[in-house]
């Protein structure tokens, strides 16, 4: 990913935070001699050696955990908060008319070598983490022991486990830090009128780049 020296967040928490905020990965690999992307909700386990780990799970009918095997390159794409920017927000289209539009966004791209998990104890164990992960936030959390378990049993023989030990970070927040304080305040202010969450944290994200 191409990082402008003034767009790099350097900060391995900060990159990791928003894999933990947005979960849904793009998981590219070229296993198989194809070029492959993957949408898939991704569990981070940020202490595990140097950079982490990271899981997911895929159907047993996705070609994709056979491709990888014992371990492939891959590369895992997450994206935060985003937002176009208009020039009509900026002090400067009237002074001197030079601005254009542009789009904010924020990206975390984490690169290692993926590999298939099929034994059923590592499955299990990743369900039980992925459910308690995001159903934290419910007033009575469901966990896979709420299901049958010859449900679950057939469940757990459908999927197949994908593991990725990342070996590099990188993370890129483009949030109008090439624009003049002026053009920042009224990206800020432009930002709040718009509709929709990701414009509104775009907003708070182009704040703190002044305060």
């Amino acid at each position: 990913m191409y990082i402008p020296r003034l767009h790099a967040m350097p900060e391995r928490a900060d990159a990791l935070a928003l894999v933990d905020a947005h979960p849904l990965g793009t998981w590219v690999t070229a296993a198989g001699g194809e070029l492959q992307a993957h949408h898939l909700p991704s569990l981070l386990e940020p202490d595990h050696g140097a950079h982490g780990r990271l899981w997911a799970h895929v159907s047993r009918a996705n070609p994709l955990w056979r491709a990888l095997g014992d371990g492939a390159p891959a590369l895992v794409a997450f994206r935060g908060p985003q937002a176009y920017i208009t020039p009509g927000w900026y002090p400067g289209k009237a002074a001197h008319g030079r601005v254009v539009p542009t789009w904010n966004d924020v990206a975390v791209h984490l690169h290692g070598s993926a590999r298939a998990v099929d034994e059923p104890a590592a499955l299990r164990a990743l369900l039980d983490r992925l459910s308690a992960r995001h159903e934290a936030a419910q007033a009575r959390p469901w966990q896979p022991a709420d299901a049958p378990a010859d449900y679950l049993d057939g469940l757990l023989r459908g999927i197949v486990g994908i593991e990725l030990v990342i070996d590099r970070i990188e993370a890129r927040r483009k949030a109008s830090q090439d624009e003049d304080l002026a053009d920042r305040h009224g990206t800020v202010a432009g930002l709040r009128t718009q509709p929709g969450d990701d414009a509104r944290a775009m907003a708070d994200i182009v704040q703190r780049t002044l305060d």
